[in-house]
């Protein structure tokens, strides 16, 4: 249960912090151009690194820290990070044609996913 709650709290915590960032980047001008987006994308991969090495390797925080920051903000604040660290593991691990099977296969079978999305609801 205490997992739980730490994985709601930091979820709430990185859903407002995701809006507020993206308030904030469409605050300093106009553009087409998703910089909010990748701002959020940028910030959660760097922290999920930080993160991966103080839980996994330093041992300096806990598992609870773990479903609070990792699990509940950065899930919340962007998944992009987990995509990321998740290549990047199969990388270190020498898995190269599963990490380019992965990374291609998210980037192009979502992509598909968001336009079927769109078609099917363009079609209701």
């Amino acid at each position: 249960m205490v997992y739980s709650l730490a994985v709601a709290a930091g979820g709430a915590l990185g859903a407002l912090s995701r809006y507020w960032l993206m308030l904030w980047v469409a605050a300093l001008g106009a553009t087409r151009f998703p910089w909010g987006t990748l701002l959020v994308n940028l910030l959660g991969s760097c922290a999920i690194g930080v993160l991966y090495v103080l839980i996994s390797e330093k041992l300096v925080l806990t598992e609870h820290w773990r479903a609070l920051l990792v699990v509940g903000y950065l899930g919340a604040f962007t998944t992009f990070s987990t995509f990321s660290m998740d290549a990047l593991l199969l990388l270190q691990e020498g898995r190269v044609l599963p990490a380019a099977a992965y990374v291609g296969g998210s980037v192009l079978l979502c992509l598909t996913g968001a336009w079927l999305g769109m078609m099917l609801m363009r079609a209701l």
